[in-house]
């Protein structure tokens, strides 16, 4: 019988025999045998999304609508910012700490609950998770304290951290290959699903019933929900079951961060990942209120509201979320069978081309509303086509007991460096630039001496007495670093995609407990997938 390519037969399950080293294994379909007749099998099943049962369905629906709420109670504070200042009386960067805050407890915990999900029930963790942030969500929004309101933030990113590292590592060991990025797509659509819906409940809660704390008590009533659904009707698979791989064990803590540290594919579109996270943080938390600022200034736009803004910059970010995550996935899924190293490269090229749209977006604010909501539309998509393919990375470059470790790594590392400093960050610099800006009002005396003659430039076009326009040009000027921060994020996706495909046969061949072969792909050279 002439050799078969199996994996383009997505209803058979392919049994590997594990075999003496030297011996070439035959891939044709004399090598379908039932599971029994050999105690090292191992089984790797390959489905097409017909195949996926409606109990897996179900389990990332559940999965995919917790990572709504997830993101949803993130960015609630975003749509009711100013009233949260004005409440408390604290300035841009006291409100930046806010999600400083958040982030600095989630990048801490992730780690922690990594290494708990690679060998304890993913299960009861993700329920003491949800239950933990609903929990104290809701109670931070009674809080009249700033501090006390800060630190029931902190706890909540505790809950959320223990979600976040585990979910993807639940859809990774129900499904394979394209079936496995498809599912990715569905559950990352909903980070800026979720992300639009916090600024639109946020902040036409708080305008319906009066008050800004109620924006912070919807969120806490759909965790209940969540938590009994993942009590009592998730499944919670075998780690590494779509793939067969039952014989890999697990192994210490300090080993699995030894072999994620040398992981060149993993560590560099981490670096790229955090880049990601740091303009997504920032542009999340500062945008809403940049644009408002710039609205403002227009003539006959004096008396616009907060919440309005908030409102279409959440349409914004869900309708750019539903087209962007799941064109990356298809964009990946369409050119990797003809280009073996495509997923970093179109993440690499995803951030490069999103940098000048957010600096056009920053540039237009005060000149045309409708522009300005154009370019940020077409950034935002930009961000999210690298959503669920950085996720699939990770998974395909990581050997299955050790992904949720990857998973925590990848968050603290991508969070420490990324938005857990950019909100605080964007907000130091608006500061100091308000000063400055300020003082060049108040005084005749020359600005101070700048490398950068272009905020010496700025300044001569402010009048005085214009503190809206301060305020605009003050968080302009700090919002333009995070397209800095895109292009070194590009450049670190583009190296990935030199180690990508040794990476990826590394895992494949561990799963399959074979040695990795000299050559990667036999056949003739027209069957062999390019790279570029």
């Amino acid at each position: 019988m002439p050799g078969q390519d199996l994996d383009k037969q997505p209803n058979y399950t392919i049994k590997l025999l594990n075999m003496e080293p030297g011996i070439t294994q035959n891939r044709s379909l004399q090598n379908l045998v039932d599971a029994e007749e050999h105690p090292d099998v191992v089984v790797v099943t390959n489905r097409s999304i017909r195949d996926v049962t409606l109990r897996d369905w179900i389990t990332v629906t559940i999965l995919c609508f917790i990572n709504l709420i997830n993101y949803m109670d993130r960015f609630t504070l975003a749509g009711i910012l100013t009233q949260i200042q004005d409440y408390y009386k604290i300035t841009d960067s006291d409100g930046g700490l806010l999600q400083t805050a958040f982030i600095l407890s989630y990048m801490i915990f992730a780690p922690i609950f990594g290494y708990l999900g690679d060998r304890y029930s993913r299960r009861a963790i993700m329920a003491f998770g949800v239950f933990l942030w609903s929990l104290t969500t809701f109670v931070g929004s009674f809080m009249d304290n700033f501090t006390w309101f800060v630190l029931f933030r902190a706890l909540v990113g505790i809950g959320e951290a223990s979600y976040s590292t585990i979910a993807p590592t639940i859809i990774s060991d129900l499904f394979v290959k394209d079936v496995r990025s498809k599912m990715l797509a569905f559950f990352y659509f909903a980070i800026p699903v979720g992300s639009g819906l916090g600024y639109i409940v946020g902040s036409e809660t708080a305008k319906a019933l009066g008050a800004w704390q109620w924006g912070l008590r919807v969120t806490p009533i759909l965790g209940a929900v969540a938590v009994v659904l993942i009590m009592f009707v998730l499944k919670d698979p075998d780690r590494g079951e779509s793939e067969g791989a039952h014989h890999l064990c697990t192994t210490s803590w300090v080993e699995d961060i030894k072999d994620i540290l040398k992981n060149p594919s993993f560590m560099l579109s981490t670096l790229g990942f955090t880049c990601v996270a740091f303009i997504a943080g920032a542009l999340a938390w500062w945008g809403p209120k940049f644009i408002y600022l710039g609205i403002k200034l227009q003539p006959g736009n004096e008396d616009v509201q907060l919440s309005d803004v908030s409102y279409k910059f959440g349409i914004v970010a869900m309708i750019s979320g539903l087209l962007g995550v799941p064109a990356g996935s298809f964009l990946a899924q369409a050119l990797r069978e003809r280009y073996r190293n495509i997923d970093p490269i179109i993440c690499g090229c995803a951030l490069l081309v999103s940098a000048p749209l957010v600096f056009l977006t920053c540039v237009t604010a005060k000149a045309s509303t409708l522009t300005c909501y154009f370019f940020v539309f077409f950034a935002e998509i930009s961000i999210n086509l690298t959503w669920s393919i950085v996720a699939d990375i990770l998974l395909y470059v990581v050997v299955p007991t050790r992904r949720s470790s990857a998973e925590g790594f990848q968050l603290l590392v991508s969070h420490a460096l990324g938005d857990a400093g950019s909100p605080y960050f964007i907000g130091i610099i608006s500061d100091a630039l308000r000063v400055i800006l300020t003082s060049k009002l108040q005084s005749s005396s020359s600005v101070p001496t700048m490398t950068n003659g272009t905020i010496v430039a700025a300044l001569q076009d402010i009048p005085s007495n214009s503190s809206n326009l301060i305020d605009f040009k003050a968080l302009q000027y700090a919002i333009f670093t995070t397209c800095f921060v895109e292009v070194i994020g590009g450049v670190f996706f583009l190296i990935t995609a030199m180690y990508i495909v040794k990476d990826r046969l590394k895992v494949e061949h561990a799963v399959k407990d074979v040695a990795v072969p000299s050559v990667s792909f036999s056949g003739s050279s027209s069957d062999v997938p390019k790279q570029f």
